[in-house]
């Protein structure tokens, strides 16, 4: 029996940004549609209120994921972008703020309560500070971690490694201790090889240059390219073959060699009989 629902099975973004743009008004710093999505980047202190107006009256009633970006080289280096999700027009938006290291973005836990640990992991993670959030600590790295993992410029490395000591019978913290430098590989072909110096290679004493190979003759196409002439083509041309064989004065071949007696035969043994 099939089941009817108002959803469409692909719902289209054909006139969906116009309309939600209208209606968030000055709260919209940017909006466009990109690989089949619709982007909308807030106001820093308007996002509570962007995402009620998307809540309520357009029907965007779940949010599904948050998720943090770091661009070093701007001035508000984070992005904070929330996906959307309307179940009764199978549609999907997202909506991003940006923000600087020490600049708080609202709470949306007034809207959806599962959004406190969504902040929570962009907290740990990037270290953005959530205003309003009630429970902003730590979720996915250890007690006493230092820094934030998903920061381009955090190394890594880290800074401290975990190990179980036999000695304390307990798990320690020690700083990293790397065997080596910590390497870049670019994992290109080993048979082509890579155009710069490897760490390493200039060490290695300096090879010289391979001789030069010897030219490959050129293999003539015709009589002409070899350059001899008709008369030494012609004479090249003549084969003779090896003269027969002597006759003897009667007309006869000559005989063939007369066999050759066998060696005798070993007597070693019978002089061992007669011992």
């Amino acid at each position: 029996m099939p089941v009817l629902h108002s959803a469409p099975k692909i719902a289209s973004n054909e006139g969906v940004l116009d309309a939600l743009v209208a209606a968030l008004g000055s709260k919209v710093v940017s909006a466009k549609e990109e690989h089949g999505e619709i982007v909308l980047t807030i106001a820093r202190d308007e996002i509570e209120n962007a995402l009620r107006i998307l809540r309520d009256d357009h029907e965007y009633q779940q949010m599904m994921e948050m998720a943090g970006v770091d661009y070093p080289s701007r001035p508000e280096r984070f992005e904070v972008v929330y996906m959307l999700l309307s179940v009764t027009k199978n549609h999907r938006i997202m909506a991003k703020v940006t923000a600087a290291e020490h600049t708080p973005v609202p709470t949306i836990t007034t809207l959806w309560p599962n959004a406190g640990w969504l902040e929570r992991e962009v907290f740990d993670m990037y270290g953005v500070i959530f205003a309003g959030n009630k429970d902003l600590r730590r979720i996915l790295t250890d007690y006493g971690f230092e820094g934030h993992p998903f920061r381009k410029d955090f190394p890594l490395t880290g800074y401290h490694e975990l190990r179980y000591s036999e000695e304390d019978k307990r798990v320690v913290y020690e700083p990293v201790k790397l065997a080596q430098d910590l390497r870049q590989f670019d994992f290109m072909s080993p048979w082509e090889g890579a155009d710069y110096i490897l760490p390493g290679d200039e060490k290695a004493p300096e090879q010289p240059a391979p001789a030069a190979a010897a030219p490959t003759p050129k293999a003539t196409e015709k009589p002409a390219d070899t350059g001899a002439g008709d008369k030494a083509n012609e004479k090249a041309a003549d084969k003779e073959s090896a003269p027969a064989p002597a006759k003897t004065e009667d007309g006869k071949a000559p005989e063939a060699p007369k066999e050759t007696e066998s060696r005798p035969d070993d007597t070693r043994s019978d002089k061992g009989d007669a011992k």
